[in-house]
C-alpha cells in the first residue's frame, strides 16, 4: 500500500529479501539495517518461522526488507510450509542478497540455494553478501571472495555487487543497504516515514517469546516452540503517567517430556523465560509489562494441519 505524501524526483522503492543456510545471519542483518529489532535471532537453526518485513526509509529511497525462514530439507509439514513461504517470497522481490558467512567455507548447501535462485522464471538481482566479516582473517575473506566469484560461472548468475558485511560490528551495513537501493526501481514510498515494520505488535511479542524460550535448550525442542499471544492490553485501573501493560501469552510445546524441560524445577526456567522476555518486550514497547506466561501441550503440532492453521502457519 502506497502512501499519500509525494516522493521526490528519483525516488526509489522496492522489495529485497535475504536468503542462506539456517544461522547465515540474515536477521542479525535485516534488524542492524532496520535500527531495530523486528526480527529473532538465535543460533538454533529455522528460528525465522514466517515472512517479516522491515522498513528502511530515507530521503531518496525506501527499502523494504523482507526476513525469510532459511531454506532446508524438511522433515515436518511445518517445514514444507516454510519452504514454500520461501519460494513464493523469491519470486515478489527486487532484490535478494545471498548470505554467504566468511566463517564457512561455500559448500553444496550454498550452491543448491543459488542453483533454486537461478532456475527462477523470473530471476531478481543479486547481490552476494559475505556475512559475519568481523570473524575471519583478511586472507581467509580474500579466499571466499574468490569461492563467492566461483559460483558465478559455475551456476551461471551475475553477482550485480560482493560486499563483506558484519551486522554484529556494523561493518559496511550502511553499503549493503546503498547497495541494494541503487538496484531498486523508482517508484513511490509503500510506508509512512517512521515505520519500521508492518508486524502486529502481538507477533513481535510472540517471537520475544520465543526467542527467550530457544535460549539455553538442545535437540529438537527449538522446533517444538512456538508462542501465542492470548490477550494483551493495558490494565484499566492505572494512573496514565505509570502504565501496566498486561501480556498472557502460551509457550506451547509437543510433548509432556518437554513440558517439564520448559517449565524447569520448581518453575526455575519458566521463571527465567519470563523475565527476560519482560525485560526486552518493556524495551520494545517503552511501558512496564506483567506477563503471564504458561506452558501447554499440542501434541505433534508441526505435522498436523489443523494445528498449523490455528498457529498461523
Amino acid at each position: 500500500m502506497t502512501t499519500t505524501e509525494p516522493t521526490p524526483e528519483g525516488f526509489r522503492s522496492g522489495f529485497a529479501c535475504f536468503v542462506g543456510r539456517p544461522n547465515a545471519g540474515k536477521s542479525t542483518l535485516t534488524n542492524a539495517l532496520v535500527g531495530s529489532k523486528i526480527a529473532i535471532t538465535s543460533s538454533k537453526p529455522q528460528t525465522t518461522r514466517h515472512v517479516i518485513r522491515g522498513i528502511v526509509t530515507r530521503p531518496d529511497a525506501q527499502l523494504v526488507l523482507i526476513d525469510t525462514p532459511g531454506l532446508h530439507k524438511p522433515r515436518t509439514l511445518l517445514g514444507e510450509r516454510l519452504n514454500t513461504l520461501v519460494h513464493d517470497t523469491w519470486s515478489e522481490v527486487d532484490v535478494i542478497g545471498v548470505c554467504l558467512p566468511a566463517d564457512q567455507r561455500v559448500g553444496p548447501g550454498d550452491t543448491h540455494l543459488v542453483s533454486e535462485i537461478a532456475a527462477l522464471p523470473k530471476r531478481p538481482k543479486l547481490v552476494a553478501l559475505a556475512t559475519k566479516s568481523d570473524l575471519v582473517s583478511g586472507d581467509r575473506m580474500r579466499q571466499h571472495l574468490l569461492a563467492i566469484a566461483g559460483l558465478e560461472e559455475k551456476l551461471g548468475i551475475r553477482w550485480e555487487h560482493v560486499v563483506p558485511v558484519s551486522a554484529v560490528s556494523g561493518e559496511q551495513v550502511d553499503e549493503v543497504a546503498d547497495v541494494l537501493i541503487s538496484l531498486l526501481p523508482e517508484g513511490p514510498a509503500y510506508y509512512p516515514d517512521g515505520e519500521v515494520t508492518d508486524e502486529p505488535t502481538e507477533t513481535l511479542v510472540a517471537e520475544l517469546i520465543r526467542e527467550c524460550a530457544l535460549e539455553g535448550v538442545r535437540d529438537e525442542l527449538p522446533h517444538s516452540i512456538v508462542v501465542t499471544v492470548e490477550e494483551m492490553g493495558l490494565r484499566e485501573d492505572r494512573p496514565a503517567d505509570k502504565p501496566l501493560l498486561d501480556i498472557y501469552a502460551n509457550l506451547i510445546v509437543e510433548r509432556d517430556s518437554q513440558k517439564g524441560i520448559m517449565i524447569g524445577h520448581k518453575g526455575s526456567r519458566l521463571k527465567e523465560v519470563g523475565s527476560e522476555a519482560r525485560q526486552q518486550i518493556s524495551r520494545l514497547l517503552g511501558t512496564p509489562v506483567h506477563l503471564d506466561l504458561r506452558v501447554k501441550v499440542l501434541k505433534e503440532w508441526q505435522r498436523d494441519p489443523k494445528y498449523l492453521n490455528r498457529l498461523g502457519f
